[in-house]
């Protein structure tokens, strides 16, 4: 940095200013605020009527939330000028339009920054209020309509879609309402490996008929455009996308395969523990001890972690976890197999093998088996058409919390 060479300082380009068509005049710094004085670049003073040159008639004063500089909250003092026609009396001020939407109190970079705060910094809107210095409802208001705008009403989100996820998220922690909505999100941008997938809609309820609907609601031409539909085992999606769109591929994808796995494994050992303790897992129990690592895939398994297994497998009153957590690994191992042939192959010998006479001491296997048997295809389908796992559907919703 000895030879480093720095500009002026402009405090139009620091904050952003520019973007909004203003330019900086003053600032003050208080304890808790910063405000900044600006002015309109445009002079804006052709009547809007009849086209004559109008002449000032003072001035107003906006005053627009700023994204914070620092952590000091940020105003923006905007001086707007007024102006009369001589010819028609038309009275008008200088368009803001480029900094906030008329009548907004907070402005675009500001929205921006909440945007970006509330989903990737995952802050509260009570917590984005307090950084713009303004009301809760104000913030809220104002981050919801700027979503709307961005997400729901572009023109172009729906175009070139071919593969879609699908999935239900708890949106509504309360006894009053629907607390499920149906995420829809477009996975032809991950799948075609030229960006991330994006969100397409989120609508309330979860039901066959709540995605149904959506679909329908479509154009021919964009249903028919959808090749593919990655979704979870809920078979109302399934039936619902059979309906709406029958030339589409269903792909039920590992993340949700493998928790069926996962959740037949834990019920075993439960009941298992059950059975030979007499009791639910205490913290000294083998079972309940190992119950972490048992859901760990086989490969990332540490010497330490491998031998604690197969301590607990040592015994015969374990047995039928054994077998169960065999089953769930030869699962994981199939879809991490790096060539999708032979995964593909590995995972229709073990549906195969659930498939069959499976003792029925192994109830939980018996019941997964079943579920694996009817959506083999769907299953299977995934090793054929990379890129339509629904982790990113997953990831959205999380980000939702």
């Amino acid at each position: 940095m000895l030879n480093a060479t720095f500009d002026d300082c402009d405090l139009t380009k620091f904050c952003r200013l520019d973007e909004l068509g203003l330019e900086a005049t003053g600032q003050r710094l208080d304890l808790g605020q910063a405000v900044l004085a600006c002015r309109v670049v445009e002079p804006d003073d052709w009547c809007h009527r009849c086209g004559s040159q109008g002449t000032p008639r003072g001035t107003a004063i906006r005053r627009l939330a700023h994204e914070p500089l620092g952590w000091r909250p940020t105003t923006l003092h905007i001086t707007v000028r007024r102006y009369r026609c001589a010819d028609c009396a038309h009275v008008w001020r200088q368009d803001t339009t480029a900094a906030a939407e008329p009548k907004a109190k907070i402005s675009r970079r500001a929205l921006r920054w909440a945007l970006e705060a509330l989903v990737l910094q995952h802050l509260t809107i009570a917590r984005v209020a307090e950084s713009l210095a303004v009301r809760w409802n104000t913030a809220n208001d104002a981050v919801l309509a700027e979503g709307k705008r961005v997400l729901i009403d572009d023109p172009t989100r729906f175009a070139n879609v071919t593969a879609i996820g699908v999935d239900e998220h708890v949106w509504r922690h309360t006894r009053r309402g629907d607390k499920y909505v149906t995420v829809i999100i477009d996975l032809t941008p991950l799948r075609a490996g030229v960006g991330p997938a994006r969100l397409l809609d989120m609508v309330e309820g979860r039901s066959k008929q709540v995605f149904k609907t959506w679909l329908a609601e479509r154009d021919q031409s964009w249903r028919d455009n959808v090749e593919v539909v990655a979704m979870d085992g809920f078979t109302g999606f399934k039936t619902a996308t059979e309906e709406e769109l029958p030339e589409a591929t269903t792909v039920m994808d590992p993340f949700h395969v493998v928790r069926l796995a996962g959740d037949a494994l834990e019920r075993c050992r439960r009941r298992v523990q059950q059975q030979v303790h007499g009791h639910r897992g205490r913290k000294d129990d083998p079972l309940y001890k190992a119950r972490r690592t048992l859901l760990t895939g086989a490969d990332l398994l540490t010497e330490k972690q491998y031998s604690r297994i197969q301590d607990v497998f040592d015994t015969d009153d374990h047995v039928e976890v054994e077998t169960t957590w065999a089953f769930y690994q030869h699962m994981v191992a199939a879809y991490r197999e790096p060539d999708r042939t032979k995964g593909k192959t590995m995972m229709q010998t073990l549906i195969t093998k659930l498939g069959r006479a499976v003792p029925t001491k192994l109830t939980e296997l018996i019941v997964l088996g079943r579920t694996l048997k009817k959506r083999a295809a769907d299953i299977l389908a995934y090793f054929d058409r990379p890129g339509t796992s629904n982790g990113p559907t997953e990831a959205i919703c999380e980000c939702g919390d």
